[in-house]
This record gives structure tokens, C-alpha cells and sequence, in this order.
């Protein structure tokens, strides 16, 4: 039987602020709960949160660790009562409230898939993409085959997830991007349209490649102005996904649109939804998607690794959003 060191490496955050904040520390190597698996962590994923976290905007919710980290994949090293499924050294990827950026970390046994054929830092880079995606574009938008779905950010991690969700749900894809680069490597998996926002107005791209119908479904980490735009892209009966609000969470818009095109605009968080939700969403993401990625029709795509210990690095290159894809950290 192998037995677990008491002490591991994780990344604290010194203090709110920038990626120099973030430094290796020594932690104790936490006991699985009821229900929970510890998971000798081999790669975690790098997320909008987390940086936010470090700047001292989102802290984590009650009970989560203050160690940063959303997805991760490893080796299943240790398990907590009341775990069936399970067992020492599997391997899994696993959607976590916090604690990614370290050695080992608690999963609960409901929030992990298996690994299956993917490498580990392809893993480590789907739980909280995935999930989001699947749940908002699908679950709350609604997406069906021959609807177009707009998202905006078409190169962030969960651009280039949703991309490749949507066409292989037969979607026609309009994306925006901030270069003609970026706009390139949308279509590249698969957009049909990639607008880029500093030079084009998506609002008149996703109406020209519509017919002057717009967009069915519109996933969107912007808000701010793009709310009211949003509203004037969107199609009659349209839905419009809020997942984040990096352009800022208030807005002035004329609601007369949300009425006289009967628009949904709904949202949702991922982190602090229930157990039982989050359990739901990785079960529909294994029944739905896991079988796309086996099968290669869908892949995370890797922008670039980084060691655990440069995980300042790794945010650092996150905040020039100079990345196409996922930022990993590997251990």
C-alpha cells in the first residue's frame, strides 16, 4: 500500500493583486470527506476565475480551499467513505471549487470523468470548459442542429470549446475574435464566420451571414455594451447565455428588444452551484461529450504548459490574452 506524504506543494496567493502573488508553499495533503477522492493531481487547467481570484475579485465560495484551481486530472490516490465507483489509481479529470494548483486535491467522486485515451493535460483542461459549455449553450440555450449560435471570445478556452460543441451539434457557428489571427484559428475549428471585433461590428457580420435573421443562441463572457448589441444580434425567440461579465455587469439597454423579438437572456455560475448540480452537469457532459472527445471529433486545444511552480507565468501570458485555446499547468 502506498503511503501518502502529509505535506505537498500548492500555489497560495500571497495577496490580491498581480501573477507575482501566486507562490509555491508548503500545505498539508487534505483527507478525502464522505463521498470525496483525492486525486494526486498530474495537470490543472487555467481559468478566468482563478485569475480573478488571485486579484482578489472572486473569492472562493464557503468550504472551498483558497488555493487556486478549477479542473484537474491526475491519479486517483486516496478515497473518502461512501466511494464506490472509484478506486486507487485510476485515472481521472475532475470540475473542483478550488485547490487545483497543488499536488493532490479533493474531487467529489460525482464531479470526475475518466481520462479515457487523453493525454493528462488535455484532462485537466475540460472540466470546467465543458461543462460550462455544455451546460449554457445547451442545457440553457438550447442549441439545436440548424440554429446558429453566436459566441463571442472564439479563441478564449471556452470559445474553442464551444466551436467545436456547436458544429458537431449541426449549428451553423459565428464567432468573434481580436485579430484576424485568432479570427483564422475560429475557423480553423470550424466557424463559419469569424468576426473580428476590433474591426468589423458583429451585430451587422451576424446579421449578413443570417439573411437578416441573427442568431439563435448567443453565448457571451463580455456584457457590458455588448448586452444591448447582444439584443440586436439575436434572432426572434433568441437566446442569450450571460457566463461572465468581463466588459462589466451593468449596461444601459432598450428592453423594448428583449419584447418585440420575445428574447430569452438568462445566465449562470458554475462554481458555486450545489453538489447534486454540478453532479448533473458531469453526468450529461460523460453521457454527451466524452464520447465526441474518445472519438476525436472534439479536443482541447493547448495553447501552452507550464510547471506548477511558474504558475505566475501562466497567468501572466493569460492576462495579454495573447493565447488561442487553454493555458495548462503540469506537475
Amino acid at each position: 500500500m502506498t503511503v501518502l506524504p502529509t505535506r505537498m506543494t500548492a500555489i497560495g496567493i500571497k495577496a490580491p493583486g498581480g501573477p507575482e502573488m501566486l507562490v509555491p508553499e508548503q500545505r498539508a495533503v487534505p483527507t478525502p470527506g464522505t463521498g470525496e477522492i483525492l486525486v494526486k493531481v498530474a495537470a490543472a487547467g487555467v481559468n478566468r476565475p482563478d485569475v480573478m481570484q488571485r486579484q482578489g475579485l472572486y473569492p472562493p465560495p464557503p468550504g472551498a480551499p483558497d488555493i487556486p484551481g478549477l479542473e484537474i486530472a491526475g491519479e486517483v490516490a486516496g478515497l473518502g467513505p461512501n466511494v464506490t465507483r472509484w478506486k486507487t489509481g485510476d485515472h481521472v479529470m475532475a470540475l473542483v471549487s478550488g485547490g487545483g494548483y497543488a499536488e493532490y486535491c479533493l474531487a467529489h467522486k460525482s464531479h470526475a470523468l475518466p481520462v479515457g485515451g487523453l493525454s493528462m493535460a488535455e484532462a485537466a483542461a475540460i472540466p470546467e470548459t465543458f461543462f460550462t459549455v455544455w451546460y449554457n449553450m445547451v442545457e440553457r440555450g438550447g442549441l439545436k442542429s440548424g440554429e446558429t449560435f453566436l459566441i463571442h471570445g472564439g479563441t478564449s478556452g471556452i470559445g474553442t470549446t464551444a466551436i467545436q460543441l456547436a458544429k458537431q451539434l449541426g449549428a451553423k457557428v459565428i464567432a468573434t475574435a481580436g485579430s484576424d489571427e485568432k479570427c483564422a484559428a475560429c475557423r480553423k475549428l470550424g466557424a463559419d464566420v469569424a468576426v473580428n471585433y476590433k474591426t468589423e461590428d458583429f451585430v451587422a457580420a451576424c446579421k449578413a451571414a443570417t439573411g437578416d435573421k441573427g442568431a439563435d443562441v448567443i453565448l457571451d463572457m463580455v456584457g457590458g455594451d455588448y448586452i444591448a448589441r447582444n439584443y440586436e444580434a439575436a434572432a426572434v425567440e433568441g437566446r442569450i447565455v450571460q457566463i461572465a461579465f468581463q466588459g462589466g455587469p451593468k449596461a444601459t439597454v432598450n428592453y423594448m428588444r428583449l419584447m418585440l423579438k420575445r428574447l430569452h437572456h438568462t445566465g449562470s455560475t458554475l462554481r458555486s452551484r450545489s453538489v447534486a448540480d454540478k453532479g448533473a452537469i458531469a453526468r450529461a457532459v460523460e453521457d454527451n461529450v466524452l464520447p465526441m472527445l474518445t472519438a476525436g471529433k472534439v479536443k482541447p486545444v493547448i495553447f501552452k504548459t507550464f510547471p506548477l511552480a511558474e504558475a505566475a507565468a501562466a497567468h501572466a501570458l493569460m492576462e495579454t490574452s495573447a493565447h488561442i485555446g487553454k493555458i495548462v499547468l503540469t506537475l
